[in-house]
């Protein structure tokens, strides 16, 4: 058996290279690759840059030649000081962990170390899966999966619920999880405090998480909490958690928390019980160590816990132990780490500031929070992003998922991230071929919507979403439909219009997920139009959008010619912005614009731009409303900047031959005269973004003042 393992060393250290290895290098870095008796050894010097090392990326061609699959960990904490702080080999063929990263720098692990697991626990936004290929640079997913071309910190994914299924016992003093909340509850004001109060419908989680959050309340201390049984049980730890094996923490047993509070980041207002700021400090899995702590409620009963963490700071074995527990109103435990491979002398959580959800620090979180949690609300609708944060980053569907729906027969049941979706009719032709090519199955737009799916989420994960279905084909008539039906998924995200009328849609669907957006396509939902504006603030618009819609008698030369000159505008108004192609005839273009603006500002400022630019071809430009009375000319449409008026979104299909996409481009791009609005289909755009990326993406929710005209 082959067994992977890696080690960083400094830039200053010499070592040299060992027997058969080869070695690459870059104008940043120095990889030094090898094999001894069975094993392969990465040795990084420095800094690199696994995007642009074409180098490294031979190598481990060469190295995983008849060897299978490999997984690449990128280590994201140090993400703005250097272009990539890690790589980890972290799986041999038969698929054992060998290697992971350690808390301070990267560390060996053999495969028989004693954390181990039959299944990825690292938090999924921060893993690539991949075959040679990708390693060729042909990736699937975004650029920013590998860490290394995105300078901007990303929002992290928690660890998915994998795994096998924790023990339900339950003995003295641990009864029902909602009758375990009721002391969390009796302590809070949910009207004024964003903490989660608990979804009483909260079934258990599959897989066993753990969560550090480091909070400043009137006094500064780390939540240290341990998925358990439905809830989370909670020790607050005033000097935090450590590697150290010498040291003996002092962990205040607390209040079970409940489960929607594992990544819970943002503030606690002041004078309601734990006011202050929360930051999730680190998170990963936990399992127990030995056969008396597999029932852990009855292990954590009898005031002794022993067990093993996997995170992103914190990893070994660990013990809670219980000192007295009859002196004063809450236990007073002892946590502990046993001197194993992982232990660290002397380490210091207070060195490791940082979120591993955001990257940010508790004084960032203060000054500017994300995420605010309406307690009011169904824990799926919870959650709602604030302020300027990047989106969240999801991963794509691993190999052994799209083989699992290629061998599906025409009907059956796929699971994808750990949803169950009902696929029908796979076989069903949704769009008909181009010109010697074949036509399109649904079975192939789900599989495209699984895999472009990092791309898409970011617009539309916190938006309303229209969807343009055309169950029986794009060759067939289509209809819009909004209203989420009775029979879709429990676990499909939806919102409530509070304010909409009799006889309209009330329910709207909330695509925030690989598996929803999977769904939408088995659902006929070629095109997905999502709202202007996100939620809460579904009156308040984040992007201006400008819609050149071109008439029978304008060519896409002459759209062109309108988009270059909307260039033009915004360059000389010093407003960012970026063109997309729509699929179809014509280009839009989304400027991205600060909270606080209304729809009738938004469509107030496209539209003096608008005639701006007509006023300069007006033999291009007609601005009738009704499409007999244009001459055949364009419009240049500002009207779309108006509540539940939509565009359709980046990386969406268009019901037409072929399944061409819409997609973003460079202003440059307008330039090239190969550029077509249809050139760009499910079978071509992934290739593209592989190697150029989304160029959109860094405007989503920057927050831009839109120019006084």
């Amino acid at each position: 058996m082959t067994a992977y393992w890696l080690r960083h060393v400094p830039p200053s250290t010499d070592v040299g290279a060992t027997a058969g290895a080869r070695s690459s290098a870059t104008a940043a870095d120095a990889i030094v690759i090898g094999r001894s008796q069975g094993t392969v050894v990465v040795t990084l010097h420095g800094t690199f840059d696994l995007g642009q090392s074409a180098g490294l990326r031979r190598v481990l061609d060469d190295l995983i030649e008849g060897q299978g699959n490999l997984a690449i960990l990128v280590d994201l904490r140090d993400l703005g000081r250097i272009d990539c702080s890690g790589l980890a080999v972290l799986r041999n063929a038969s698929g054992q962990i060998a290697a992971r990263a350690g808390s301070s720098g990267w560390a060996g692990r053999s495969a028989s170390s004693s954390i181990r697991s039959p299944s990825p626990v690292w938090p999924r936004s921060s893993t690539v899966r991949s075959r040679t290929n990708a390693i060729r640079g042909r990736r699937i997913g975004p650029a920013a999966a590998l860490g290394c071309r995105r300078r901007r910190t990303p929002t992290r994914r928690a660890p998915p619920r994998s795994g096998q299924d924790a023990p339900r016992g339950r003995t003295r003093g641990m009864a029902d999880p909602q009758e375990r909340l009721q002391t969390y509850r009796a302590k809070r004001d949910f009207s004024v405090t964003a903490e989660p109060a608990g979804d009483a419908d909260a079934a258990p989680a599959a897989a066993r998480r753990f969560v550090v959050q480091r909070h400043r309340a009137s006094r500064l201390h780390y939540d240290f909490r341990l998925e358990v049984d439905g809830v989370l049980a909670s020790w607050a730890v005033p000097k935090g958690p450590t590697l150290d094996p010498k040291a003996r923490q002092l962990a205040v047993h607390v209040e079970d928390h409940p489960i929607e509070y594992f990544d819970f980041e943002g503030v606690i207002p002041k004078g309601s019980y734990g006011g202050g700021d929360v930051i999730v400090w680190d998170w990963g899995t936990w399992q127990p160590s030995r056969p008396a702590d597999a029932d852990a409620v009855a292990a954590i009963d009898r005031g002794e816990l022993h067990f093993d963490l996997l995170g992103e700071k914190l990893a070994g074995r660990f013990v809670l132990v219980r000192r007295d527990r009859d002196k004063g109103a809450k236990e007073q435990w002892l946590l502990l780490h046993k001197n194993d491979d992982h232990a660290r002398p002397g380490w210091d959580p207070e060195e490791h500031p940082r979120s591993v959800k955001s990257g940010r620090t508790n004084d960032e979180v203060l000054a500017a929070p994300d995420v605010e949690w309406h307690s009011d609300r169904p824990a799926a609708e919870a959650a709602i992003r604030l302020g300027s944060g990047p989106p969240p980053t999801w991963d794509p569907p691993t190999d052994e998922e799209l083989a699992a729906l290629d061998g599906l027969g025409k009907a059956g049941t796929w699971t994808l991230q750990g949803r169950d979706l009902k696929l029908t009719n796979l076989d069903k032709v949704l769009f008909p071929g181009r010109e010697g090519e074949a036509q399109i199955t649904k079975r192939e737009l789900i599989r495209y919507h699984a895999r472009v799916a990092p791309f898409m989420l970011p617009y539309l994960y916190d938006r309303p979403i229209n969807l343009n279905r055309f169950p029986d084909g794009a060759d067939k008539p289509g209809f819009w439909h909004k209203e989420v039906p009775g029979h879709a998924p429990t676990w499909l995200t939806r919102w409530h219009r509070d304010d909409v009328d009799p006889g309209e849609t009330a329910w709207y669907f909330v695509v925030d997920s690989v598996p929803a957006l999977a769904w939408m396509a088995n659902y006929g939902g070629l095109e997905l139009h999502a709202w202007t504006s996100r939620l809460p603030e579904v009156h308040q618009p984040t992007w201006a959008l400008i819609d050149i819609d071109p008439g029978p008698n304008v060519t896409f030369d002459d759209v062109i010619v309108l988009a270059r000159l909307y260039r033009t505008a915004l360059d000389h108004l010093g407003a960012a912005g970026m063109p997309k192609v729509t699929g179809k005839r014509g280009v839009q273009i989304w400027v991205p614009i600060a909270d606080g603006y209304s729809f009738a500002d938004a469509r107030k400022w496209v539209e003096k731009v608008s005639r701006a630019v007509g006023a300069t071809v007006p033999e291009l430009v007609s601005w009738e409303w009704e499409t007999n009375r244009r001459h055949g000319l364009a419009r240049l449409d500002y009207t779309q900047n108006a509540i539940n008026k939509t565009l359709v979104a980046p990386f969406s299909a268009r019901p037409a031959a072929g399944a061409p996409v819409s997609v973003p481009i460079r202003w440059e791009e307008l330039d090239d005269p190969d550029l077509r609005p249809d050139r760009w289909t499910i079978r071509t755009v992934l290739d593209r973004l592989a190697t150029e990326g989304d160029p959109l993406w860094p405007h989503i929710g920057r927050q831009q003042k839109l120019p006084p005209l």
